[in-house]
């Protein structure tokens, strides 16, 4: 997956200034694809430039003007190419898992304290992904959302980051209390 194809699967709804397209990024998109906000300004101009989305001035009377940005019909169709095309397997880059991976030659009060600063990231996530969610659904409940509601996508992949987040504090703590276990003193493992 190149940046294109999460960017274009970010306007789909609405149209976007770039600004908003990177806070866009922060919250909804970031579990699945994580982009700096130059590199989302500067996929912006490309597509632009590929005729893969449109943008147009706003005029504001209390603010600098801003520009906003649509998917055009040639951007639905590269998406939908893209969705065509077979999806490569996901892989994990993690340098937390390095860490653990070292575990038995490190300071485990260092490893411990890390981990727990993941699972405060983790539960963090988890409360953002759990209001974004019942933002998305309002009244209705998850099941009937889910069959009914009217643009589920955003939806899916915030159960999926939602239940990447789970994991990822379970995990966190789990390993750091088998370090605690194994070295109730802090000493090196």
């Amino acid at each position: 997956m190149a940046l294109r194809h999460a960017v274009l699967a970010a306007l789909l709804d609405e149209e976007r200034s770039g600004y908003q397209l990177a806070k866009a990024f922060d919250v909804g998109v970031a579990n699945f694809w994580h982009a700096l906000p130059q590199q989302l300004y500067a996929e912006l101009t490309k597509l632009e430039r590929e005729g893969l989305v449109a943008g147009r001035e706003v005029v504001q009377e209390s603010r600098p003007n801003k520009r906003v940005f649509r998917a055009t019909e040639s951007g639905l169709t590269e998406l939908r190419d893209f969705t065509a095309a077979a999806s490569k397997p996901s892989f994990i880059r993690d340098d937390l898992l390095v860490k653990v991976q070292a575990a038995d030659h490190v300071d485990a009060e260092q490893l411990i304290e890390q981990l727990g600063d993941r699972a405060t990231a983790a539960a963090a996530k988890i409360e953002l992904f759990g209001a974004l969610l019942r933002q998305m659904r309002g009244d209705a409940d998850e099941e009937e959302f889910l069959r009914t509601g009217h643009r589920i996508g955003p939806y899916l992949t915030c159960l999926r980051g939602l239940a990447f987040e789970r994991e990822t504090l379970d995990w966190c703590r789990r390993i750091a209390d088998v370090l605690r276990t194994r070295h109730p003193s802090g000493s090196t493992l």
